[in-house]
């Protein structure tokens, strides 16, 4: 019996032995698990640390290249803007040429309406105009170029700048006034106004412009697109030309470029002209009063007709009572 029981006892210890063994190793693994997973953790954080910043570096860099892009895409919006305005202004310059191409294609019909016009306008005039017309003679002057004395030492330029010469006439306003200085090789000295009596040059005002070829080319240039208010109406720059520049022993031209009258009386501006234009002991004005009459675009108001008439009227009659020659232009 005893024996048999040392047995039993024998076994039991061996199977706690096993179960105390199997603990401890569970145990132990635990324990190192634990100790190993700070370092994991210490590991996949700076792997992270790692990945976060050069992921920050990737989107700085396509911040920047964004940056670059935009700008790129603001200077093409602008290239496009610009090459837009000029497609535009090209367009308008076509647009132009057309309408020039056209304009010189109808310059004949136009020329033959405005003469029949004219013609019109002449069988319709006031009394006032018949009357004054009534007495009038060509003046006769041997030294004449084209039938206009050039025997002044000094001449003046009144110019209607309004919108109907501006906008129609200009450019023959240019030719003409070069023409007229042309054929005055040298004078003593020359002065530029409009209808209004506004100076070119304003440094001169009340003197002589001295006559240099550079000077005439910068009167030139400066007339392309001189345009200070115009009332349409050559008196107010007749009257004070003569006031200004008018002495005794100089021989004064004034030419007149104009294309309408719109004053209330040819008869009222004649007689103040003459008041201050006298004619002296030997029945010679102070100065010589020519004009040049430019057509008008009727095809935009029929009422221009008859200031474009009465111009004409006025300037024959001024022209006549001064010494001077009128000349009326057709076309342009």
């Amino acid at each position: 019996m005893k024996k048999k029981r040392r047995d039993i006892e024998g076994i039991s210890l061996s199977f706690l032995d096993t179960i105390c063994c199997g603990f401890g190793a569970i145990i132990l693994l635990l324990v190192l698990i634990k100790i190993g997973e700070p370092l994991a953790i210490e590991q996949t954080r700076v792997e992270l640390d790692g990945l976060i910043a050069k992921l920050e570096e990737e989107l700085k860099e396509i911040e920047g290249e964004t940056n670059i892009v935009n700008r790129d895409l603001e200077a093409r919006l602008e290239q496009l803007s610009e090459q837009r305005v000029r497609v535009a202004r090209l367009q308008g310059d076509r647009s132009s040429l057309r309408s020039r191409f056209q304009t010189s294609e109808e310059e004949s019909s136009v020329a033959d309406i405005l003469e029949e016009r004219l013609l019109s306008a002449k069988q319709t005039m006031t009394e006032e105009m018949r009357r004054l017309l009534a007495n009038y003679q060509r003046p006769r002057n041997d030294t004449t170029v084209g039938g206009i004395p050039v025997d002044s030492e000094y001449i003046i330029f009144i110019i209607d700048t309004s919108g109907s010469m501006y906008n129609f006439s200009w450019q023959l306003v240019i030719q003409k006034f070069q023409e007229t200085l042309n054929i005055y090789p040298q004078v003593k000295g020359i002065q530029i106004m409009n209808d209004m009596g506004s100076y070119m040059f304003t440094q001169y005002a009340g003197k002589w412009i001295r006559d240099t070829p550079a000077r005439r080319r910068i009167m030139v240039d400066t007339l392309r697109n001189w345009a200070p208010f115009s009332n349409s109406s050559p008196v107010e720059g007749i009257t004070k030309a003569i006031r200004t520049y008018y002495r005794p022993g100089q021989r004064i031209s004034l030419y007149v470029f104009g294309d309408e009258f719109t004053g209330d009386s040819i008869e009222n501006v004649l007689r103040n002209v003459d008041r201050i234009n006298q004619p002296d002991p030997n029945g010679e004005r102070l100065v010589r009063i020519h004009g040049v009459g430019f057509p008008i675009d009727i095809s935009r108001d029929d009422r221009l007709e008859y200031t474009n008439v009465r111009f004409a009227t006025l300037m024959r009659l001024l022209c006549a009572r001064n010494g001077g020659t009128f000349v009326g232009l057709h076309k342009p």
